[in-house]
């Protein structure tokens, strides 16, 4: 060292200094790079993509190299750093010397070689990860003994803590992080496109139930009603299929098609024995089945409708393949049904006048509403439920926090209420509830 130059020590200690950087910011580069964009440009034959999903299949064995090779540049500019100091300030004292090697040493590896550059590796991974496996990968290949001999000490410390690796990459993630990697995609997925991926990952927590057609709203014609009657009602009807019955629509017999009713009708086939040949059988799920299995059952049976029953098998209501897709894509504008643009009417002073039919997932998911939904599924049940008794006309309750004034009964049923949103309550409505 004796016959360098220090104006040669110098730049050895810059270069040193510049691979310090090199392997601080390889090592921020490779850890913070998206993972999935990363096996996405893998797949597309990226190079540089595949250098370092390569050196990724190891984490340990990456980060022993780097680690390995930052020590010995770092140790190696303190060496130069100490001569060069000795060189300059030893007439000082080979403890100021040190001293003054240690502060400028630190704090030039600080920030030139340590937050610079990591900060750097962090906000751009890929510029800084792709060129770097070019360097890293045969470098591993190189000091392969030496990183695994490190690696094995290593582990066999970790395992001394009952800490071993499962090869688990930890990078799958569960429903509720790819709702929030949905939720933060921001523009890159437009919101409708959103809506519909958050529809598919809900349909596991929404049940039959939950999007059935209630018992009572079901279209269906009675068998044993006038001829005249059935064919009026099958002419008139605004559904493609119909659920046929026998005075009760627990007897169901099976649902018929409107296009199978009007070939028999073109043939002049078209009587109560030929309609009822001309009956599919009836597809039933009990109520509590999850939207994503009834859609696959569907498939599997290639069904589109189906009665929904309890536990006991009593029919509770009705529930189509169109209503699964309307829970992903939103209302189709085909329907026929009634939308809650006609069950929820905004008055002018911001209450919400609402049919007691209503479903409450509707009316939560249309109008941001919070009404709980665990219990009953319309609003007429809802307020049974809370009030534990049938209502009078004109009676006020508090429910989530929303006044509902109860304006008409009809056959033991809430027929309309009146709601008040929070965000249009005053505070005289508020304290004089």
């Amino acid at each position: 060292m004796e016959d360098i130059a220090t104006s040669s020590l110098f730049i050895i200690l810059g270069v040193l200094i510049l691979l310090s950087a090199y392997f601080s910011s390889s090592e921020t580069g490779m850890m913070s790079i998206n993972r999935y964009r990363l096996k996405h440009l893998e797949n597309e034959g990226h190079k540089g993509a595949i250098r370092v999903q390569k050196l990724l299949q190891r984490p340990d064995r990456l980060i022993g190299l780097i680690l390995i090779g930052n020590n010995l540049v770092n140790i190696a500019a303190s060496s130069i750093a100490t001569i060069i100091c000795m060189r300059l300030f030893g007439h000082l004292g080979l403890g100021v010397a040190t001293a003054i090697t240690t502060l400028s040493l630190t704090l030039v590896i600080l920030i030139f070689a340590e937050v610079t550059p990591k900060t750097l590796a962090a906000l751009y991974p890929e510029r800084i990860s792709f060129p770097s496996s070019i360097i890293l990968l045969p470098l591993l290949t190189l000091l392969y003994p030496l990183v695994y001999l490190v690696n094995g000490i290593c582990n066999g410390l970790l395992a001394l803590i009952r800490v071993r690796h499962n090869g688990d990459d930890g990078n799958s993630l569960s429903r509720e992080e790819l709702r929030t990697v949905v939720h933060e995609a921001g523009a890159m997925i437009p919101k409708k496109h959103q809506d519909m991926l958050m529809g598919i990952l809900d349909l596991e927590n929404v049940t039959a139930e939950d999007i059935m057609v209630p018992r009572s709203d079901i279209v269906s014609i009675d068998i044993n009603d006038e001829w005249k009657d059935i064919q009026k009602q099958l002419v008139n009807s605004q559904h493609t299929r119909v659920l046929l019955y026998r005075d009760s629509i627990d007897d169901a017999v099976g649902f018929v098609h409107v296009r199978d009713a009007l070939r028999l009708l073109s043939k002049d086939q078209f009587t109560k024995a030929t309609l009822l040949r001309a009956v599919r059988e009836i597809y039933f799920t009990p109520e509590s089945t999850p939207l994503h299995t009834l859609m696959y059952k569907f498939q599997e049976e290639k069904e589109r409708i189906g009665l929904v029953v309890d536990e006991y098998g009593d029919i509770q209501g009705l529930v189509t393949l169109e209503d699964i897709l309307e829970e992903i894509i939103g209302d189709f504008t085909t329907s026929f049904l009634p939308d809650h643009s006609k069950e929820a009417n905004v008055q002018p002073d911001g209450s919400v006048l609402i049919d007691g039919s209503a479903n409450i997932r509707e009316l939560n998911k249309e109008l941001d509403w919070k009404f709980p939904t665990e219990g009953p599924k319309t609003l007429n049940g809802l307020i049974l439920e809370y009030l534990e008794d049938i209502p009078e006309a004109n009676i006020s309750v508090r429910l989530a926090g929303y006044p509902i004034e109860v304006l008409e009964m009809k056959d033991n049923m809430v027929k309309t209420v009146r709601v008040i949103p929070e965000f249009y309550r005053s505070e005289d409505q508020s304290s004089s509830d």
